[in-house]
């Protein structure tokens, strides 16, 4: 008797086992509700980023057009580009340079077989010494150059060195060690600019403070500079905090390449904590969370030979990269801005290639800025 109520025991427990695990079956998963419900927003494919990666390795070693920007205290300043900055000469400006040499770094890390035969390593490790490095200290440490590329040059340098920091390969490391002490240097001019800047800057071009902010802080957060980092913070909120109405109506202007309203708003989502960003972000731009936002048309180039008007492909990509990282943060907003940025990436993206060289020696760093899944 004992023996056989046993039995039925486990056989209640067998039948109720049975119908508990078709029930799990049937039931879908919580993470695949929310991967129904996520808006994929555009990655890069490996055709674009063979793409993306011939513009820079056509042009780091292209000398001449070349807008110096410098300031000369005399007449023994004047120098080829190759001889005042022999790691960053080509790509028409120091700046391009330095984010065609993290475009190159970047690709070469997810695809290393766009550099089959090694010539672009090769390139790479013949740029990057310590002989040449001495040449770009020493100009950045000229008394007449002290402001040279502040901060939009120095912010694509730090994005460079953080991704050399991050990619395992033995020459990397070699090149990331070469130029840190110009990483360094920069860095401390950072915290000192700062410290004494008393408004930000918001313009749509290359002085625009919050773009820059954004990249050093990701290169900051990265590596464990935490003296950049906290200075970022504690002046992001000092620029911005009480900011309201930002107008996108007013955007963009006759050659922006960036959003000032959308660039302040994704730095802001870096260094305020989701809540606070999210009351935030109601007040500084409020048309996110209005279907209004939906109408944002991505801007018109109407020649591209022109090296300004050619900018508004590049705030096509760069807006697109703000909502991308806003809708990261704040996955409500997903649906509308997630779209949004893909239409004004899809607009440009067939510009980067076979187009003039005022667009090709740049606009694919800001395409990769864009579509790269997490910068």
């Amino acid at each position: 008797m004992q023996y056989r109520n046993l039995v039925l025991q486990f056989i209640g427990i067998g039948v109720i086992t049975f119908f508990l695990s078709c029930e799990s079956r049937n039931k879908p998963k919580e993470e695949n509700v929310k991967d129904s419900n996520r808006v994929e927003r555009l990655s890069l494919t490996e055709e674009t980023a063979k793409r993306i990666f011939e513009l820079p390795i056509h042009c780091l070693t292209i000398e001449y057009p070349n807008k110096l920007g410098q300031v000369l205290g005399s007449e023994a300043d004047l120098k080829s580009p190759k001889a005042l900055r022999p790691i960053f000469y080509g790509c028409f400006d120091w700046h391009s340079s330095v984010h065609g040499y993290w475009s190159i770094v970047r690709l070469l890390k997810q695809y290393p077989e766009l550099d089959s035969d090694g010539k672009i390593h090769q390139l790479l490790k013949s740029h990057i010494t310590k002989e040449n490095l001495a040449v770009e200290l020493a100009f950045f440490q000229d008394e007449n150059n002290l402001s040279f590329e502040r901060t939009y040059g120095w912010a694509w340098l730090f994005k460079l060195q953080q991704e050399l920091i991050s990619w395992r390969n033995a020459d990397a490391q070699e090149w990331a060690k070469t130029l840190q002490p110009l990483v360094d240097l920069l860095s401390e001019r950072t915290q000192q600019y700062l410290s004494k800047l008393v408004y930000p800057i918001r313009t749509g071009q290359h002085d625009n403070t919050a773009f820059s902010l954004t990249l050093m802080y990701e290169y900051a957060e990265e590596t464990g500079d935490m003296a950049l980092l906290n200075a970022i913070k504690t002046n992001s909120i000092r620029f911005f905090e009480q900011d309201k109405n930002c107008n996108l109506a007013y955007e963009p202007s006759g050659y922006d390449f960036l959003s000032p309203c959308l660039e302040e708003a994704y730095l802001m989502s870096k260094v305020m904590s989701k809540d606070a960003y999210q009351n935030w972000l109601v007040n500084f731009l409020p048309v996110l969370f209005e279907a209004e936002i939906e109408t944002l048309q991505p801007a018109i180039v109407s020649d591209r030979t022109d090296g300004k008007l050619v900018h508004l492909d590049g705030l096509n990509f760069s807006r697109a990269n703000c909502l991308y990282g806003i809708a990261r943060v704040l996955p409500e907003l997903q649906h509308t801005l997630v779209p949004l940025a893909n239409t004004h990436i899809d607009f440009s993206l067939k510009n980067i290639s076979d187009d003039d060289y005022m667009g090709s020696h740049w606009l694919g760093s800001f395409a990769l800025l864009a579509l790269a899944d997490q910068i």
